[in-house]
C-alpha cells in the first residue's frame, strides 16, 4: 500500500472548515505530525491542490480530538494551523471557530454519547489549556445541522452550539497583559498586548493612516501597512515573552475604530499575514476584553458597560459578533470570569484522507 488511510470528518466551524481526527490515528511525535498534516491540507500550494484545504488560512486548520483525562473535560481539542504555501504547522494557538464543531465532531466520532435534546460537551483547548463548554443540538440523541442560527461570514441559517470560554486568561503568556503595560509604545504606534483566548497586539487603525473600515481585500493590497505591522508585531512578540514569532501566528493583531454600524467597536484582524473574513472567536473575546480594560488603546472609541455580563458587538469586516463577557472591573483591573457566544457547525463529509506512506506509515 502506498498511502497512509488515515479517519477524518471534514467540518465547517463557525466561519473556518478543516478536517477533525482522532488523534490516536495520527503520528505520536510533533515533527511527524507536522509532515502528515502539510500532506493532508497540502500546503506548498496557493490553491492546496493536493490535499483537503481551500487555499485560505480559515480553511488550512485541523482539530484533533480525544476523550480527556481530566475530570472535568469530555473532549481534549488539540488544534493546528497549517499555513497555505510555506509549508509550516504552528501548534502554539488555539482556533475558536473550529472549536465550534469540536462537540459535533465528537459525537459524531463516537467520543461522546449524544443526550436527548441538547449534549454539553466540555472541552479542553489543549493547545492553551482554556475550558470551554459546548451545547450541541440533539433531538433524537443526533447532532442536528438543522436551525434559525445565522453568523455573519457564513450563508444561511443552522442550529446554534452555544460556547463558555473559562480560564482564557494568559493562555500562552501566562497574563493578562503580558508586557505589564496597557499601553506599549512600539515604532511610534501605540498598542496594547493582551492575552485572552489568544494573545493579541491591538492598534487603533488611524493610527496606521487607515480608517479602520475597510474590507479585507483592501487591507490585503495595502503591502505597506503590513511591513508596519509586521515590524510592530515581532517586537511586541519580544516583549511579551514570546520570542521569534517571525514563523508564529501569534501574535495575532488587531485594529480599532469607532462603530459606524449600530455596534460597540469597529475591528478588524490579522491572521496574522492577511485580514480575516470576518472575526476569530478567540480574538473577538482577546478585542472584547481590551474595550471593557480602562486604560488601553481602547479608550475614548466605546462606553464601557456598567453592568455584567455585558454585550460587546464587535463590527468586522462582513458583518457583527456577539461577545457576552462576565467580567469584573476593581482597584486592581480588569478581570475576566468567563466569555460566551453563538457560532454554527456544519458535518460537510466523512471517511478517510490519504497522506504517502513515506511521510507516515502506521505501525
Amino acid at each position: 500500500m502506498t498511502q497512509t488511510a488515515i479517519p477524518f470528518v471534514l467540518m465547517r466551524g463557525g466561519t473556518s472548515r478543516g478536517p477533525y481526527m482522532n488523534r490516536a490515528d495520527l503520528p505520536e511525535d510533533l515533527e511527524t505530525l507536522a509532515e502528515t498534516l502539510i500532506a493532508i491540507v497540502g500546503s506548498g500550494h496557493p490553491l492546496n491542490i493536493d490535499g483537503v484545504g481551500g487555499g485560505a488560512a480559515v480553511t488550512t486548520k485541523v482539530a484533533m480530538l480525544s476523550r480527556s483525562g481530566d475530570e472535568w473535560a469530555d473532549i481534549d481539542y488539540f488544534f493546528a494551523q497549517v499555513s497555505v504555501e510555506d509549508r509550516l504547522v504552528d501548534f502554539k494557538p488555539t482556533c475558536g471557530n473550529i472549536l465550534s464543531g469540536v462537540g459535533p465532531a465528537a459525537i459524531e466520532m463516537g467520543l461522546v454519547e449524544a443526550q436527548e435534546g441538547q449534549t454539553t460537551v466540555n472541552i479542553r483547548a489543549v493547545n492553551t489549556e482554556a475550558r470551554v463548554a459546548a451545547i450541541v443540538q440533539t433531538p433524537g440523541g443526533a447532532v442536528s445541522y438543522d436551525g434559525t442560527a445565522q453568523i455573519d461570514g457564513v450563508p444561511g441559517t443552522s442550529a446554534p452550539v452555544a460556547l463558555q470560554f473559562m480560564d482564557t486568561v494568559g493562555g500562552v503568556t501566562g497574563a493578562f497583559l503580558p508586557t505589564g503595560n496597557l499601553i506599549d509604545t512600539i515604532n511610534g504606534i501605540e498598542v496594547t498586548c493582551m492575552d485572552v483566548a489568544m494573545p493579541l497586539v491591538i492598534a487603533r487603525a488611524a493610527d496606521f493612516g487607515l480608517t479602520g473600515y475597510e474590507t479585507a481585500a483592501e487591507l490585503d493590497e495595502n503591502a505597506g501597512f503590513y511591513v508596519l505591522m509586521e515590524a510592530i508585531r515581532l517586537e511586541a512578540g519580544k516583549r511579551m515573552g514570546m520570542g521569534d514569532v517571525s514563523k508564529s501566528v501569534t501574535p495575532k493583531f488587531g485594529l480599532l475604530a469607532p462603530a459606524t454600524q449600530g455596534g460597540t467597536i469597529a475591528t478588524r484582524y490579522f491572521m496574522p499575514w492577511k485580514c480575516h473574513p470576518s472575526m476569530a472567536v478567540t480574538g473577538a473575546q482577546c478585542l472584547a476584553s481590551s474595550v471593557l480594560t480602562p486604560g488601553t488603546v481602547a479608550g475614548g472609541m466605546a462606553a464601557i458597560p456598567n453592568e455584567t455580563p455585558a454585550t460587546i458587538t464587535l463590527e468586522h469586516a462582513t458583518g457583527t459578533i456577539d461577545v457576552v463577557v462576565d467580567f469584573e472591573n476593581t482597584a486592581s483591573g480588569f478581570s475576566l470570569r468567563s466569555a460566551g457566544l453563538v457560532r454554527t457547525a456544519r458535518k460537510l463529509a466523512a471517511g478517510e484522507v490519504f497522506v504517502p506512506s513515506g511521510i507516515w506509515k502506521r505501525a
